[in-house]
């Protein structure tokens, strides 16, 4: 049985692209479903994918392993956050 990742989570994951990719877009315009990589989503290349990881690991505590693991798990909003969730992850208090 999957759990269905919060909607609290993946509003933090669009913050999270949008802040860490510098994408000039607001949060709330990011699909759950829409394709982070490739011309009919965000269209993020390589280099973002790189900086996304760095940004998962330090936000949520989980490591992506590998490519085979990020290809997947970077595929849209929905998948990160179930990816997140899955690996028992949780946002990482910030210093205030």
């Amino acid at each position: 049985m999957s759990v269905e990742a919060p909607a609290d989570l993946k509003r933090r994951i669009k913050e999270l692209l949008v802040e860490r990719l510098k994408l000039d877009r607001a949060p709330e315009s990011i699909g759950d479903d829409e394709p982070l990589f490739g011309p009919d989503g965000l269209g993020l290349d390589s280099i973002d994918a790189l900086e996304l990881v760095l940004g998962v690991e330090q936000e949520f505590g989980v490591k992506i392993e590998n490519e085979e693991v990020g290809g997947e798990a970077l595929g849209s909003v929905d998948r990160l956050a179930d990816f997140v969730v899955a690996r028992g992850g949780s946002p990482v208090a910030r210093p205030t």
